[in-house]
């Protein structure tokens, strides 16, 4: 094991030895409020799916079509043909609609269709990399740290998170800004731990099983007794727990038709992302993409949008299920999963049969029934037609609720103990129908 392996695998396994602990970080956490009671009576856990490329809104809110279907450049009937049903509460039937009225149904789904920025919209802000990094850390300031590095950093601070707790952040989305440092100390503990659908493992000892012992005995032998030998101790506790979840039973032979997870890489994110909550409590975020569909950057031919939404949903609802099936009742209400993404898009179908960028994204909350209010659909549209091609969008109506993207932040720091949210997220307040 060479001298690289040997200080990723420490840090990969909480150790602290590398980098200075420390007991309060600096920066915007200082002002913030926690309330322990309210953290440990709630006890969440969060997946967090990010639809990168920013997804149209029209899957959770297909209300409008009428209104704009005549004013858009490119026939929709042509390009979509008989793919344009509404379902009972107004979502596209073919793009994951009929899921999400199964999902409404049991209350297990909450749509939120004026997620609309007015910042954004007076600056004309439609850009990918400024809306995923503010979204992704709750802040119009496009430097500071991640909503979950925050979040991480006050768990730790008021001991709900130490050395002994055990994969309490993980990304199956690679190097994400939810999770950038920013101002805040870095601290390999609250390191998120990268892991894919199959659960390749980096605490693996079995590719070196020989060098992996010796170096455990020499770890013993030369290290006093604290954190550099802990670290090593731990990528064993480590390395058992993630081969066990390697080996829970498939929920396929359980779920019933109609339920089952489906053949690709998104499922299976979903699918291992339940496993490990199930397994672990002191998980507390496991972030993830949409890869194995493919990106929500719809410009041209937006036709396999459909498939992709439809997909999205038929994996949400298997993993509804799934936790129904294997998480006992007193945490499966405990579990949410928020979809977001970029920003939502124009309902100009362009000249190349797509849709440009827009402002207003539908937004999914689904689970957390122990600390969220279940209130289904919110929200109402209009069109804005301002005149020109590609300038035709859906805007809250203005007697509608509707709330800023940074609000979203807000309402994830509220439900983990986070009394003022508003001190992380510019001012913006918890999702008002959400709140408990």
């Amino acid at each position: 094991m060479n001298r690289r392996d040997f200080l990723k695998l420490s840090m990969y396994a909480g150790c602290s030895c590398l980098l200075p602990s420390y007991v309060r970080a600096a920066g915007p956490i200082d002002n913030v409020v926690f309330d322990s009671a309210l953290y440990n009576a709630n006890r969440p856990q969060t997946i967090m799916i990010f639809l990168y490329g920013g997804a149209s809104e029209l899957a959770g809110n297909f209300t409008n079509y009428n209104d704009f279907k005549d004013l858009s450049q490119s026939s929709y009937e042509t390009h979509f043909g008989s793919s344009l049903n509404s379902t009972a509460n107004g979502f596209w039937a073919e793009a994951g609609g009929t899921y999400m009225e199964k999902l409404l149904a049991t209350q297990k789904l909450n749509v939120f269709r004026t997620c609309f920025s007015q910042v954004r919209w007076d600056n004309d802000n439609r850009s990918h990399g400024p809306c995923v990094a503010q979204n992704q850390r709750g802040s119009f300031n496009e430097t500071s740290s991640g909503i979950f590095a925050n979040l991480a950093h006050v768990l730790k601070e008021y001991g709900h998170i130490d050395e002994s707790t055990k994969l309490p952040f993980l990304t199956m989305d690679g190097d994400s800004s939810f999770y950038a440092i920013g101002d805040l100390v870095r601290d390999s503990v609250l390191a998120p731990l990268s892991l894919d659908e199959y659960l390749d493992n980096p605490f693996s000892r079995n590719h070196d099983p020989e060098n992996a012992n010796e170096m455990d005995i020499l770890a013993q032998q030369i290290n006093a007794s604290g954190k550099i030998r802990d670290a090593f101790e731990k990528r064993a506790e480590m390395d058992a727990f993630i081969e066990s979840i390697k080996i829970l039973p498939d929920p396929n032979v359980s779920l019933a038709d109609g339920y089952r997870y489906e053949d690709n890489s998104f499922a299976e994110k979903l699918k291992t992302s339940i496993k490990i909550l199930d397994a672990n409590p002191d998980t507390q975020v496991i972030t993830l993409a949409t890869s194995g569909l493919g990106g929500w950057d719809d410009h041209n031919d937006a036709r396999n949008y459909l498939f992709r939404m439809e997909q999205l949903f038929r994996g949400l609802k298997s993993a509804m299920a799934h936790i129904d099936l294997i998480i006992d009742r007193n945490r499966r209400d405990r579990i949410n999963i928020m979809v977001m993404g970029d920003f939502g898009r124009g309902v100009n179908l362009n000249s190349a049969n797509g849709w440009d960028h827009g402002n207003l994204q539908t937004t999914y909350v689904l689970g957390g029934r122990a600390y969220f209010h279940t209130p289904g659909v919110v929200g109402e549209t209009v069109i804005e037609d301002l005149g020109s091609v590609n300038r035709l969008y859906l805007r809250p109506h203005q007697s509608s609720y509707w709330f800023e993207p940074l609000s979203i932040a807000s309402s994830i720091y509220s439900i983990y103990g986070i009394t003022n949210p508003e001190v992380l997220t510019d001012g913006m307040p918890v999702i008002a129908p959400l709140a408990g």
